[in-house]
């Protein structure tokens, strides 16, 4: 027993049920621990009652830390409603959500202040195995192509959604402006994919093909990147043509 699950009486958290939890299989994709069943199985384990907040940092991480690009933010969302839903995560939805939602702006904001403190330094730095130049310039060309708009978009744009903040934040963009785009897009990330999965994890063959549901939602979050590549690689051919 943990000292958090020892805790959980005498703060009236419900336990977490570890014997509950979707059946997490080998993840298709990356590494196991970046698979977001995984992720969160380890995370009830390790916080117990407390597991609400192990996500909640996972996601402060993905989206307010530049070091947290290659979490899996949409994924994690999705799969931490599907086991809200089984009681694998003993908060209730409208606890889950709000939680997440707070976490992801928090975030933000910490990003918007490394880019408006730090300036443009933190970009002048040679590529390495996790960082590299054309995360910053990928997000830049979002960013001008949609403008105050691209802090809300850029919220379901993978990795896009980490550097985003931290750029408004070096291009001095207005700060009010700034948080009502944020909180627009956190608002319709962080709730609309938690409440998702825990509608959609109440289909048992949805809850067996967590792997499944995961690829689709990783599609469906790198289709932004996709579809500007293509656009962009077209515009080139025609324009050599």
């Amino acid at each position: 027993m943990t000292a958090l699950t020892a805790l959980a009486p005498a703060l009236d958290l419900p336990a977490a049920h570890p014997a509950s939890l979707p059946a997490a299989h080998a993840p298709m994709l990356g590494p196991e621990w970046l698979d977001a069943a995984n992720l969160i199985t380890t995370i009830v384990e390790w916080f117990g009652p407390w597991a609400i907040v192990g996500v909640m940092l996972v996601i402060f991480a993905e989206t307010g830390l530049l070091v947290g690009f290659f979490l899996p933010g949409d994924s994690l969302l999705f799969t931490l409603g599907m086991f809200v839903g089984t009681g694998a995560v003993g908060v209730h939805i409208w606890v889950a959500a709000p939680l997440v939602w707070l976490a992801a702006i928090v975030g933000n904001q910490t990003g918007y202040l490394i880019g408006h403190k730090a300036g443009p330094a933190i970009f002048n730095r040679p590529d390495s195995r996790l960082f590299k130049q054309e995360y910053v310039d990928r997000t830049s060309d979002f960013f001008e192509r949609h403008g105050g708009k691209a802090v809300t978009l850029a919220q379901f744009v993978p990795i896009v959604r980490t550097f985003t903040p931290v750029i408004a934040g070096v291009g001095k963009m207005n700060y009010r402006h700034f948080i009502t785009f944020n909180v627009l897009g956190a608002t319709f990330w962080a709730f609309g994919i938690t409440w998702l999965g825990y509608l959609l994890g109440s289909f048992e063959w949805i809850r067996k093909n967590i792997d499944a549901m995961i690829l689709v939602i990783v599609f469906i979050s790198v289709a932004p990147m996709l579809i500007s590549a293509i656009s962009k690689f077209m515009k080139s051919h025609r324009q050599k043509s």
